[in-house]
């Protein structure tokens, strides 16, 4: 029997620090200077912040977009979610969306096409990329057809562990 966390890809939270000055390095490389730095929340929270610094980019904001329901379970469609972005902000801004996974990629499609529509010039980054994904992302850290343990998620919400804890003594 295999163990089911030795088939997953596991990030640490310096795997996370090297991911996000790895990818600022890149896209400064490839000469994009974004004025804004968007994070599809809730997964590309931390990326985008971690990434704004490594650019030195103060302009921060982010869309929530749920799409993932749980491991494995997901909408329809990805559904964008209030509060909403000042989106009339990016017209004609330079704007690095960044996410955690393009793993379908339905999501970051999403996010791009909306942020374009606004006028914005609209880069994405991700600290990972799955083949199952239907949009290639400008930049990526790193490839991978594995589940994906962020240091920031995998262990799910402490309310849940609480939850399974008191399940557990009873």
């Amino acid at each position: 029997m295999t163990d089911a966390l030795a088939e997953r890809e596991r990030l640490t939270w310096d795997g996370f620090g090297e991911a996000s000055r790895d990818l600022a390095r890149a896209i400064l490389a490839d000469g994009f200077e974004p004025e804004v730095v968007v994070a599809i929340a809730r997964g590309g929270l931390l990326p985008a912040g971690a990434i704004a610094y490594g650019l030195g980019t103060k302009n921060c904001g982010a869309i929530n977009v749920e799409f993932y329901t749980g491991i494995g379970t997901v909408l329809d469609a990805p559904e964008v979610l209030p509060p909403e972005l000042d989106m009339s902000y990016l017209d004609g801004r330079r704007v690095l969306l960044v996410d955690d996974v393009a793993d379908s990629g339905r999501t970051l499609d999403l996010a791009v096409r909306l942020l374009s529509d606004q006028g914005a010039d609209v880069r994405s980054a991700v600290i990972y990329t799955k083949p199952t994904t239907i949009i290639e992302p400008d930049y990526s850290w790193k490839a991978t057809g594995l589940w994906i343990d962020f240091p920031w998620s995998f262990k799910g919400s402490v309310a849940q562990e609480d939850a399974n804890a008191a399940e557990r003594s009873a």
